[in-house]
């Protein structure tokens, strides 16, 4: 006889629900291309936000609000992932799905007006994309579990392929999304998920059912508050590592800043132990004894923080140089920097789903390892293009660096997950959206951290040098070029002029004798930045290549083929 723990720890069979595998395919996508769009679709939209609430985030004081801004979601989703996929394992993987599903449509109706101004309404707009980081983190967690259950070991590779096309895509389609809806209405970048939402909710809730093998047990209080605790500490750590520190460009020296990320890691070392003791374990440790789960999730880390990188310094090069030299106004960059950046996002759609149903026939492993491979060679290249390039060279060497991504991501999902039993294929989705979100988030300090560190060393001379030719005093001169450059980084970034952000302050511009139609003008800045810039870029895109190839090496590790558990 069958005994009531036996029943809920049966799964059913795949080929038993015919054509069930292709609605969970569809809504599970939806679900991944909602969450991952909301969590970019913001980082082009800033301008628009910022000036609809009536606050300068470039003003002392404001940073705070800028950077939870852009980090609050993605913290929030990198954090909770794991515990949500241990639930979901727990008390089935739909049900917290579709609970994600309502969480993050109600989120999106709070998002869609905002009540307040100024800091107020910062505080309202940060408050509500953390709740909805929450529901996005269900949807995230639960999603290849649903997959990988729904789908047999010789498909699961096509499968996962599609719904990380959803993932990486639409952090890209966020950002063209973000620039056409906030040149209507600010708000209108909150409205887009509300529609979407509603929809997707009742779908979900018709139509997707259990399939997946169940673990009923105990919640890990204990490891659930140290991970979170730990992982939350130390990405805010390493975010504000970009703000500067007494006479120090950057927050490196800061000791809270040191604090919080030795905090973080002993936390999260304790967080390693207390899972190798208790009885029923969020994460089961031991999973990571599995080469292709270990090195697979590495291979996923190094991705995820080289493509933010490439995100950002991307949007930087084109707002901040690229895009004012050729036209156009700092106030339209950003949604033309979405525009331009539309290479990226084709090269990955083209590659990923072939790539995960060429991995169902030869393995993962010269898919994983081909894929990391050429996007370190398209950043090597990058480095050698001039910063004023010419469009088509550049558009293909970003619609290379998707292409690697999008051979890299699918069969890398597949591997993972189909190396661990079909009872803990929840917690394991977790740690696999875990890193894929933590990387995104490290790629902002990283990056941004790298990029100021190889502006400071030659930004303030020409800065300098650049002012006083315009007739901009030599005291007024040296105090703005000994400016952090972070300021100058965020305001190319956000869209606004960087030179009259800088010089506003002193009221420079005012003063006789000063060439402001030159220094506000598209040319003068773009011009002034270009060799620094390109100095950092060697920096940031050599660390990146690096990644790639630690990438590369781990990917060797993966399955020839997919066992089928």
């Amino acid at each position: 006889m069958t005994t009531e723990i036996e029943k809920t720890t049966t799964a059913v069979e795949p080929s038993a629900v015919g054509s069930y595998k292709w609605i969970a395919l569809s809504n599970t996508t939806l679900g991944i291309l909602l969450a991952s769009i909301n969590a970019s679709i913001v980082l082009i939209s800033l301008p628009a936000i910022f000036r609809g609430i009536g606050l300068n985030p470039l003003a002392p004081g404001n940073v705070s609000y800028l950077l939870w801004m852009l980090m609050g979601y993605l913290v929030v989703t990198a954090v909770l992932v794991v515990p949500f996929g241990r639930l979901g394992d727990m008390f089935g993987r739909v049900r917290i799905y579709n609970l994600g599903f309502v969480v993050f449509t109600v989120a999106a109706v709070a998002l869609s007006f905002d009540p307040f101004h100024l800091g107020g309404g910062a505080v309202w707009l940060i408050a509500w994309r953390v709740i909805q980081g929450v529901g996005g983190a269900m949807l995230m967690a639960s999603s290849s579990a649903i997959l990988t259950d729904a789908f047999p070991a010789n498909q699961r590779g096509m499968a996962l392929g599609v719904n990380m096309v959803a993932a990486v895509a639409g952090s890209f389609l966020g950002l063209l999304i973000g620039g056409f809806l906030a040149e209507w209405h600010w708000q209108a970048v909150f409205w887009v998920g509300v529609p979407i939402g509603v929809i997707g909710t009742i779908w979900s809730m018709r139509s997707l059912r259990e399939l997946g093998v169940r673990t009923p047990g105990r919640l890990d209080w204990a490891g659930t508050l140290s991970f979170g605790l730990g992982l939350t500490v130390l990405l805010i750590g390493i975010t504000y590592g970009i703000q500067p520190y007494g006479d120090s460009t950057t927050g490196w020296s800061n000791p809270w800043v040191l604090g919080s990320i030795a905090l973080g890691l002993l936390v999260l070392a304790a967080f390693c132990l207390i899972e190798l003791r208790v009885a029923e374990p969020m994460v089961n440790i031991r999973l990571f004894r599995s080469a292709a789960f270990g090195m697979g999730n590495l291979a996923g880390l190094m991705s995820s923080i080289g493509r933010g990188g490439l995100q950002f310094m991307l949007i930087i090069w084109l707002q901040g140089i690229w895009l004012p030299l050729h036209g156009y106004d700092f106030e339209s960059t950003p949604l033309w920097a979405g525009i331009y950046l539309l290479p990226v996002t084709v090269g990955f759609l083209v590659a990923a789903p072939i790539a995960g149903s060429l991995s169902d026939r030869f393995g993962a492993r010269p898919m994983t390892v081909g894929g990391m491979l050429l996007m370190a060679a398209s950043f090597i290249a990058l480095l050698v293009i001039p910063v004023n390039f010419d469009y088509w060279m550049f558009a293909i060497l970003v619609f290379l660096n998707g292409l690697g991504g999008g051979i890299f991501t699918a069969p890398n999902t597949a591997a993972i997950m189909s190396s661990v039993s079909a009872a803990e294929r929840g917690a394991a989705s977790g740690v696999r959206a875990t890193f894929f979100n933590a990387g995104s988030s490290l790629s902002i300090g990283i990056f941004f951290s790298l990029m100021i560190i190889g502006l400071a060393n030659t930004l303030p001379s020409a800065l300098s040098t650049g002012l006083q030719e315009q007739g901009v005093s030599a005291s007024v001169a040296h105090d703005v070029a000994n400016l952090p450059p972070v300021g100058s980084l965020f305001a190319a970034f956000l869209g606004y002029n960087p030179v009259a952000e800088l010089l506003e302050p002193s009221h420079a511009l005012q003063q006789p004798g000063v060439n402001a139609e030159v220094l506000t003008g598209k040319t003068f800045f773009p011009h002034l930045i270009t060799e620094p810039f390109h100095a950092g870029l060697v920096v940031v895109f050599g660390a990146a290549a690096v990644m790639m190839l630690i990438g590369a090496v781990a990917s060797m590790f993966n399955p020839g083929r997919y066992a089928d558990v």
